[in-house]
């Protein structure tokens, strides 16, 4: 059984541990709020690029001639799984199932008869990946120097997967990355990267309308702002996802170590107790032969 001196040495170091969880907590839902805020402003712009997109689209629908970010390759051979994980840790199990769904897809896709690489964005899913894929990482993105990643990593992050597929490294590109649903809930999401996906044609594809310049060059200019701007979401809802996953990871911990004080106070008062009735039981027993 511990020492009084070792229990009450426990009761402390778990105190001072439930402080900085506290702590952790409170730092987290503050940037929740504004982490949120982004993330959520930035869903409507990206749904009115993606009408536009399908308007224009439906106008070059099965011309040789398109752009090749819409047209692709002409094959699916070669695919590239662009992971955004976070940066720090402390956030539960938002990474582990990032890279989870990272390594379902690339089982998946292998399993197809494919070839898969992976460009990773963040630090904390490089180790678990490498570790199963150490000869299929084709680029890391450190997005840990800047406070709060933003427009220009996530336009420098399009800029060498297009160039990339410019090259020929690759078919298919897949982004892999949180979506933020609430503190509790952040589920992984894979979606269609290159070629981008012609989206639905809205009610305005069939009315008549004339482009100046044509269709195909606003699609040159528009389809890289596009995986731009897909990456830069991928980015908001994950800083959303790391500060609720935090947050709630942090609180789970908060009171883990109050239940935990809780049985050590317990325990330390028993035996407390004990170490005092053998005492009086002690002097009792000299007193006695006095």
């Amino acid at each position: 059984m511990a020492s009084l001196k070792e229990l009450k040495g426990r009761i402390n170091s778990v105190k001072s541990t439930q402080k900085i969880t506290k702590a952790k907590q409170m730092v987290a839902a503050a940037k929740l709020r504004k982490a949120q805020a982004a993330a959520e402003a930035a869903r409507p712009y990206a749904s009115r690029l993606a009408e536009v997109m399908g308007s224009l689209a439906s106008k070059v629908a099965g011309q040789d001639n398109g752009p090749l970010l819409m047209r692709g390759t002409g094959s699916d051979k070669r695919h590239l799984l662009v992971v955004v994980n976070t940066d720090k840790g402390l956030c539960g199990g938002l990474n582990s199932n990032i890279v989870k769904e990272a390594k379902l897809q690339a089982r998946a896709l292998e399993a197809a008869g494919k070839e898969v690489t992976f460009y990773l964005v963040g630090k904390k899913g490089r180790a678990p990946i490498k570790r199963d894929y150490p000869n299929a990482i084709a680029e890391n993105f450190d997005t840990s120097t800047v406070r709060t990643p933003g427009f220009d990593e996530a336009s420098a992050i399009a800029r060498e997967v297009i160039a990339m597929f410019e090259a020929g490294k690759f078919d298919v590109a897949h982004l892999i990355a949180p979506v933020f649903k609430s503190a509790l809930a952040q589920d992984p999401v894979t979606t269609q990267l290159i070629p981008v996906p012609a989206p639905a044609a809205t009610s305005e594809a069939g009315a008549v309308v004339e482009y100046e310049p044509s269709e195909e060059e606003i699609l040159e200019e528009l389809l890289p702002r596009y995986v731009t701007t897909k990456v830069f979401g991928a980015l908001l809802e994950r800083e959303a996802s790391e500060q609720g996953s935090s947050m709630n990871a942090m609180d789970n911990a908060t009171r883990n170590a109050g239940e935990l004080i809780q049985k050590l106070t317990i325990q330390y008062n028993r035996s407390r107790q004990a170490a005092i009735t053998t005492e009086l039981i002690e002097i009792i027993a000299g007193a006695e032969a006095l």
